[in-house]
Order: structure tokens, then sequence, then C-alpha cells
């Protein structure tokens, strides 16, 4: 029987440590969905960096087509791409997307000493628990919440609960008090996610800014895609899984 357990803010992730596990990174709202949604609709592979600087050494680096997208604290980076899917899916064809965010892609870096390491959104949490039940049944799962200014996020705790979920229908799972915390929480929550989702803090905040909110009403759809986005490490990036990778 394997584990779950939850880390709450990616402050709390000691990279030594996620060695010997399987980690499951969310950033709801948005990198973990739009990395998602890319790979669903059409990139090549993405590059989860660390800031702005690390994105441009990448973009340096690579001899293939590649698109900069990101932000910092909110604010779009000079040159990059808003790191959302409706400014992304036109573009991101056939490319290798280098992206750049504050919370999410620095999560994905620091849990890549992982034996395995995936990211997780809302919009592939059937898929993801139905992977994780096939592939990895009996390991100690760590799901990690990326948070926002060392705090813990409403959006990633429930996007956790939601893959717990599908995780315990079709698998055994001993789960730490956190897991059940998350799994409690989402099995609890009566109204339509588009709405817990925009009045999350970031959702708050990003709406008031001028974002569009469906945005948030995009991400918040469960299970409309297949896609396993797997960070292999010996290429530094995320990229669908394949069966033959395992």
């Amino acid at each position: 029987m394997g584990k779950v357990d939850v880390i709450f803010k990616k402050e709390d992730i000691d990279p030594a440590s996620m060695k010997g596990k399987v980690a499951v990174v969310f950033d709801v709202l948005f990198a973990t969905s739009t990395i998602t949604a890319a790979l669903a609709e059409g990139a090549k592979g993405v590059y989860p960096v660390l800031d702005h600087v690390h994105a441009r050494e990448k973009a340096k680096s690579l001899k293939e087509p590649y698109i900069l997208a990101g932000e910092d604290h909110g604010k779009l980076i000079e040159g990059f791409h808003p790191p959302l899917r409706t400014y992304l899916k036109s573009v991101i064809q056939d490319q290798q997307v280098i992206l750049s965010t504050t919370n999410g892609t620095v999560a994905l870096q620091r849990s890549s000493q992982a034996d395995a390491l995936y990211a997780c959104s809302l919009l592939n949490n059937k898929a993801m628990a139905d992977h994780l039940n096939e592939i990895h049944d009996g390991a100690t799962l760590t799901l990690v919440c990326s948070g926002s200014s060392r705090h813990y996020t409403l959006e990633d705790f429930f996007g956790a609960g939601s893959l717990i979920h599908y995780l315990v229908e079709g698998g055994h799972w001993t789960l730490s008090d956190g897991a059940q915390t998350a799994l409690l929480f989402y099995n609890g929550n009566n109204e339509p996610v588009a709405d817990l989702l925009s009045k999350a803090k970031i959702g708050r905040l990003l709406i008031g800014a001028g974002m569009d909110p469906s945005e948030v009403a995009f991400v918040s759809q469960e299970g409309i895609w297949k896609t396993i986005p797997f960070y292999d490490r010996a290429e530094g990036k995320i990229k669908e899984w394949k069966h033959e990778l395992s």
C-alpha cells in the first residue's frame, strides 16, 4: 500500500528529501494548468525555470524553435508571452516553451530530485490518478502545493484534494493528516469550482488586476485532458508521458 503526503508551500520543500519519492506539483493558478494545456495542445515540451534570467540562459542554449512565457509576482516579463492558455494556444504548436513563474516553476525545480516528478492540475487530475495507480502503486507520493508568498493557497490545496479523491477511488493508499484534510476539503466543497477559485486570494488579485475571469473558469474544469506532464531529468524539461518511458 502506497503513502500520500502533502507539502503546503514550496518553501517547505527540502530538495534532498525528495529522493526516493514520487512528487506531483500543483500550481492551479496557473503554472501547472498552463503546462498541462501547452502539452495537450501541441507544445513539444516545457522547461520550468527559476526566473527570467535562467529563462534567457536556457533560450541561448536551445537549437530548436521556442517561446518564452512567464510572469514575476503577477507582472508580465518584458519579451515574454503571458503564461496563460488563452495567449499561448495559438503560438505553442511544435515549440519548446521556456516557462518562468513566481511559484509553480520554482516548486518544480525544488522537487526535481524526486525519483519521478509530475505537474498536475484540475484539467488532468483524473488521468493523473489513473497513471499513478498504474505506474506507482505502493510508492510514497508527495503532493506539492506551490503556494504563494510563503503561504499555502486554497486552489493548490483543492487541487491536491481532487487528485487524492481519484487516487483512493482507484487504488489503496495510506493518507497523512494533511492528505486526509485535503480530501475532506475537496469532497466537502458544494459550490462551482470556478467560483471557489475566483474567491481565493490569487484569483481575487488577478481578476482585480484585470484578468479575464474566463481564465479561472477554464482551469477549473476537471479531467478534460488525459495529458500526463512528466519531468525528464536528463533533458531538464517536462514532456508528455509516453509508455516507453516506464
